[in-house]
């Protein structure tokens, strides 16, 4: 079984949904509590034994890049104040050197052509795809258990980390048909995006993480436009499903989608109140505030 070594994160989208704090800021540098979204998917991609980071930008996304290398102004001052706390911090979530590529999506056509996009970087071997502005709060981060429920598998397949939701939500979402259960994995029977309502195959929603095989670039070199008129991974997986296996993992974790300002809102709480060293006043905070309400 081939290690998973690389991961791609898709980074070009517009971020319309957060305008007017998008407008010069990429969505991917909203900050949960103090650390910009993307470092909490790198994070979950370090945590899960990648080594190799690939982001696929766009325009104005410069300042990812520049979040991912060292600032020597920045590491001055903070040493000559004496903040070894802060310049540790930063050390720590810096990838090392030669870790980290970029490429341009040049056109916004969707995520499967984003993921198109970094075909040349990933080459012919298997990869995880992170959806940054899907944050997972977890003991063992989503990819770590991704990983090692695919390699329990033991044979070239598909993983896609799935979660449940009420069955009046389905039709938002892409839907997972389940087959026959392996170990913590189920056989995915079909792949349905945004189903009319009271016709999704089950309550088993595609979340923002993938294991993919090599063989998607070459379906998603000929897909067709679909939904929205852009190229979606989506109808490329269930093409490639015509071939290869997929399969589902029911993760342990809590998903927040910070693409919408709800699940953005609702995160900055989660993760602040996970945290020993704001929580007991950021709890306060909170409770005096409901209480004026």
């Amino acid at each position: 079984m081939q290690k998973i070594r690389k991961a791609v994160f898709p980074v070009a989208g517009l971020g319309t949904r957060f305008l007017p704090a998008t407008k010069a800021m990429p969505k991917e540098m909203l900050p949960v509590v103090d650390r910009p979204l993307i470092q909490y998917a790198v994070d979950e991609a370090r945590e899960a034994g990648i080594e190799h980071f690939i982001f696929v930008t766009g325009r104005n996304k410069s300042v990812i890049e520049d979040h991912f290398d060292r600032q020597f102004e920045l590491e001055l001052t903070l040493a000559e104040r004496g903040k070894r706390a802060e310049m540790e911090t930063l050390a720590r979530d810096l990838p090392g050197p030669g870790t980290t590529s970029y490429t341009r999506q040049q056109s916004p056509l969707g995520l499967g052509h984003a993921v198109w996009c970094a075909r040349e970087l990933v080459g012919r071997e298997p990869f995880a795809l992170l959806l940054p502005d899907v944050l997972i709060q977890a003991r063992k981060s989503c990819l770590a258990q991704m990983i090692e429920a695919y390699l329990a598998i033991d044979e070239a397949v598909n993983l896609l980390a799935v979660e449940e939701v009420s069955d009046d939500l389905t039709h938002m979402y892409g839907v997972v048909g389940i087959g026959r259960r392996k170990q913590k994995t189920f056989e995915i029977t079909s792949m349905v995006e945004k189903p009319p309502r009271g016709t999704a195959p089950s309550n088993r929603i595609i979340t923002g993480r993938y294991i993919l095989q090599p063989e998607i670039f070459d379906m998603l070199a000929s897909q067709e436009r679909g939904a929205g008129g852009e190229i979606q991974i989506t109808d490329a997986m269930i093409r490639l499903s015509q071939r290869q296996h997929f399969y589902g993992l029911e993760f342990e974790g809590r998903t927040f989608d910070c693409g919408s300002k709800l699940g953005f809102l609702t995160a900055n709480v989660a993760f602040a109140l996970a945290r020993d060293d704001i929580a007991p006043a950021f709890r306060a905070g909170l409770k005096r505030l409901m209480g004026e309400r």
